[in-house]
């Protein structure tokens, strides 16, 4: 599985922002999908995530402010994240992430994919 995510850049506080991650190859084993973010010094912590079927969950610190979406095409499925109201506090590197899970030889194994970041940062 192939993660290209987009978007991202600068943006006042109180501004809006769209990142977009398009996976490809493999898409047929794809599960839960979602984003990440990093920012200096702290850990990676978990955006949000969608399920295959559209069940969503979003960390406590962006609920409200955030929406994530699920497009499935032929050969390939897009997630978008939709941000609103953006604070200081959001400016970080975002990375987009799907879970795989397939059939090998006889047994069924779980993968995890990062796509490369994207900058989010957000001026006061």
């Amino acid at each position: 599985v192939q993660l290209q995510a987009s978007g991202g850049g600068l943006v006042q506080a109180g501004g809006s922002l769209r990142l977009s991650c398009t996976a490809s190859g493999g898409i047929a084993s794809l599960n839960n999908m979602g984003w990440h973010r990093q920012a200096p010094g702290k850990q990676r912590e978990m955006v949000a995530t969608i399920t295959k079927s559209g069940v969503t969950e979003y960390a406590d610190t962006v609920k409200g402010r955030v929406t994530i979406s699920r497009h499935s095409a032929e050969s390939t499925v897009t997630v978008t994240l939709q941000m609103y109201s953006l604070k200081p506090e959001d400016s970080a590197v975002y990375y987009c992430d799907a879970d795989t899970l397939g059939l090998v030889g006889d047994s069924w194994v779980a993968q995890k994919y990062w796509g490369q970041g994207t900058q989010v940062t957000v001026s006061s």
